[in-house]
């Protein structure tokens, strides 16, 4: 049994915020140490190169959804994570110009190997803004068990993890969440939240979740309110949610360092 929320059922909702929950639970954290880091457009580049991935898998002929897009979009995400880590050992001074480039060759060739595609736009249009409203549950069972084994390597482990580590775990990441809401809200999900928290010194992580999921939330009600991109339109509410975020947290540091 479903009940309707305006023109769009709960049976399309649920999934979709559950899969704005998994990415924002996994994206969040992750996205902190990137800005830490200074490597803010890794998830472009390394999302960019799993496209690639699942491109040239359609374009050889197997099944969107079969297991061989998944392995390929995984296989070429991994390949990008071990030259990002070979290039910050080598160059770690120029590696943020370096991802942008990669960057760029991913996203040139993507619009290649669609170029004799007549579905081509619309394939490089999921690839970017995503299909969330039609995730499929069943789908999500098993993205749950890998971002719970993420979770569980990242708080457990990380300090452990290294260099090559991190990258390839964020790569694997990165590759389920794109397949899952598009490559907009993922970097969207995994900068946004922490930047708009940064001045917090206290329940940084616990607050940035909570932004993420407000901006789901939202984000998917007003969509389907409007009749408008999902995807988009999550995207613009949680950068206005962080903006308005940064602005309070801010006033109150200021409150705070003129009463002290």
């Amino acid at each position: 049994m479903s009940f309707d929320f305006g023109s769009v059922e709960a049976s399309i909702l649920l999934p979709a915020f559950a899969a704005g929950l998994l990415v924002a639970a996994t994206h969040v954290p992750l996205g902190m140490q990137v800005l830490t880091r200074g490597i803010v457009f890794i998830d472009l580049a390394i999302a960019q190169i799993a496209g690639c991935g699942v491109l040239l898998a359609d374009q050889v002929g197997f099944e969107p959804a079969g297991a061989a897009v998944q392995l390929a979009a995984l296989s070429a995400a991994l390949a990008g994570a071990l030259l990002l880590t070979w290039t910050e050992r080598i160059w770690p001074d120029v590696q943020e110009a370096v991802i942008g480039v990669t960057f760029v060759l991913a996203a040139t060739g993507s619009v290649l190997l669609l170029a004799s595609n007549p579905h081509g736009s619309e394939h490089l249009r999921d690839l970017l803004v995503g299909q969330i409203l039609w995730v499929q549950p069943a789908r999500l069972l098993w993205v749950a068990v890998a971002y719970g084994a993420i979770l569980i390597l990242w708080f457990g482990a990380r300090g452990r993890l290294g260099q090559l580590g991190f990258y390839a775990m964020f790569a694997v990441a990165v590759t389920l969440s794109v397949q899952l809401v598009g490559l907009y809200l993922v970097f969207a999900t995994l900068i946004v939240p922490p930047l708009a928290t940064r001045r917090m010194a206290h329940r940084r992580l616990p607050a940035a979740w909570l932004l993420g999921v407000t901006a789901y939330a939202t984000g998917l009600v007003l969509s389907t309110a409007l009749d408008l991109p999902t995807g988009p339109v999550i995207v613009w509410v949680l950068v206005a949610l962080a903006l308005l975020w940064y602005a309070a947290t801010a006033r109150r540091t200021v409150m705070d360092d003129g009463q002290g």
